[in-house]
């Protein structure tokens, strides 16, 4: 799944090609995609871009007075195209979602210069909305503090965090309380902070949240500044290189060497460091876990 990274990334690579560019077309091919109606997505035709953005995991395109917002779900993406099909799409069982075909920067009608929005597999939880303000979304109306916000700190950390009795792995997603972080990177921060995934918000020390406070700012940081400047069709390969002990279960931990292990649930699974993070105790692996004793 995209998380806050990818979709920063994304934001930034569409601001630098949208800029002032027009909309001739638009495509919804996967009408089930489409969460909103009024306006429709043909209102966006004939409006030029005036500025990307991200609210946590929400992608967020400024045209004219309105605002295509995508969320991409977990199989989602963007696929930019300098030289899209001169025919319009057909509805189908393929990947493509939606398609915005540009104009107004020397493009011919036809064949011109867009992306593709794309979602693969078949959970089919894509979301695309057109309105005039972007509060009108609803996960964008719920979202909690942004982590990368230049007032985001130890102290509203710890405000966030006061009574929380929910396990921290779990809080850390929580977008109501931190938006963009899902579950692979809550993995990468609680291995930064050597913290089981299951430690308690409400019994973390004072140090204890300030180091995952840094955790989050540092992973999350390092993750957008090694995606700068990549193309966005390497954007997916870069998140999974990047990434410690997400993903890696049965590989040696690239800090102290012991076997990263992993915890499963119905729909995923977080993975970790016995050595780094639960004292040498390893998670039991089953839902509802707990230490095993």
């Amino acid at each position: 799944m995209p998380e806050l990274p990818e979709v920063e990334s994304l934001a930034r690579f569409l601001a630098g090609r949208l800029a002032g560019r027009v909309v001739d077309r638009v495509y919804p091919v996967a009408v089930h995609a489409l969460k909103t109606y009024d306006p429709p997505v043909s209102a966006l035709e004939g409006l030029a871009f005036d500025g990307v953005t991200r609210h946590g995991k929400f992608l967020d395109l400024r045209v004219g007075g309105l605002h295509l917002v995508m969320h991409l779900g977990r199989a989602g993406w963007v696929r930019w195209r300098e030289q899209l099909p001169g025919v319009a799409p057909r509805p189908g069982k393929g990947p493509l979602a939606l398609r915005v075909r540009l104009g107004g920067a020397g493009d011919g009608v036809e064949g011109g210069a867009g992306f593709d929005v794309t979602e693969a597999g078949s959970q089919k939880r894509l979301a695309v909305h057109v309105v005039h303000e972007v509060q009108e979304v609803p996960g964008v109306a719920r979202l909690g503090a942004d982590p990368l916000a230049a007032g985001f700190g130890p102290a509203a950390f710890r405000e966030l965090l006061a009574g929380e009795r929910r396990q921290i792995k779990g809080v850390l997603r929580d977008q109501s309380v931190l938006a963009g972080i899902g579950n692979a990177y809550s993995d990468e921060i609680l291995h930064a902070a050597r913290m089981s995934p299951f430690k308690l918000a409400a019994t973390l020390s004072e140090e204890e949240v300030d180091r995952l406070c840094a955790a989050v700012g540092s992973t999350l940081t390092e993750a957008v500044e090694r995606s700068r400047g990549l193309a966005l069709k390497d954007l997916k390969a870069e998140k999974k290189s990047g990434l410690r002990v997400h993903g890696r279960k049965g590989e040696p931990c690239p800090v102290c060497g012991d076997t990263i292990r992993e915890v499963s649930f119905s729909d995923s699974a977080l993975q970790y460091c016995p050595t780094c993070q639960t004292g040498g105790k390893p998670l039991a692996d089953r839902r509802l876990s707990r230490l095993l004793k």
